[in-house]
């Protein structure tokens, strides 16, 4: 009964991946949103069949029809990964889906336009080292006022307490002061900016756990590139948001609390 009520998710998940890839694609240029996909290369506009979320990619064989160009594995990826945290968001408020329908309809639609948001981000922070003051402002603005509509257990709206609307500022204050002391490079203020809004979103508890996963998992990422690849040294510029919205979604889909103790 829940792989038929996981699948729809996912399959949505695939479909609103393929048009987050749309918009980080076409973000900041010239082009509009809208109109039919084309290769980058050959510029020829794709029929229906090359644009099935995932699948097209596979039996394309990971190329272009008319010039064989080989298609960034950011598409797949990118609709594989907007598709699994669908399916995981679903699965965290299913239960409120038989309690009350409405409260499971809005958490869904808010965590979902949230996530994708992210995903946004990570990625054209990975393929631009820029993370878009505009995404990260609206990013901070829904969470902001996410707080007053959704708690841990869905939509229920309340008031606030003190240390939640101080969370966004405790876990974007530590990057602020890293951008400042080192004049930016050590960390991009951009990275703030995205904390601040994940502080908000994600709670006290959750983003300290984000943070801490976001940290090590980078450490070991940029290890890696410079172990293993020549292309990167110790003073090569990794960008950060993809790792710290990798710790948002796990803390969150998961309810990560490293240091329950606390609070």
């Amino acid at each position: 009964m829940d792989m038929l009520l996981i699948l729809p998710f996912f399959i949505l998940g695939l479909i609103i991946g393929s048009f987050l890839n749309v918009v980080i694609y076409r973000y900041n240029t010239k082009k509009s949103l809208g109109g039919r996909s084309a290769c980058m290369s050959c510029r020829n506009k794709l029929c229906w069949y090359e644009l099935i979320p995932l699948i097209s990619f596979v039996f394309l064989g990971g190329r272009c029809k008319s010039c064989k160009t080989k298609i960034s594995i950011q598409y797949p990826l990118v609709e594989l990964a907007t598709g699994l945290i669908f399916a995981l968001i679903f699965l965290k408020f299913q239960d409120t889906m038989y309690v009350d329908i409405t409260i499971f309809i809005f958490s869904f639609i808010y965590y979902a336009l949230m996530f994708s948001l992210l995903i946004v981000i990570a990625v054209y922070d990975l393929k631009h080292k820029i993370i878009p003051d505009k995404l990260a402002l609206t990013l901070g603005v829904l969470a902001f006022f996410g707080m007053f509509l959704f708690t841990s257990y869905g939509f229920l709206p309340h008031i606030p307490s003190f240390l939640e609307f101080l969370s966004g500022v405790i876990i974007s204050l530590p990057f602020a002061l890293l951008w400042l002391v080192s004049l930016g490079a050590w960390m991009g203020l951009g990275d703030a900016k995205l904390a601040l809004g994940l502080g908000w979103l994600l709670g006290l508890s959750r983003a300290l756990s984000s943070l801490v996963i976001a940290f090590w998992s980078g450490a070991i990422f940029g290890l890696a590139l410079i172990i293993f690849t020549k292309k990167y040294g110790i003073k090569s510029e990794i960008p950060f948001a993809p790792f710290l919205v990798l710790g948002a979604i796990l803390a969150f889909l998961f309810e990560l609390h490293f240091f329950p103790a606390i609070f």
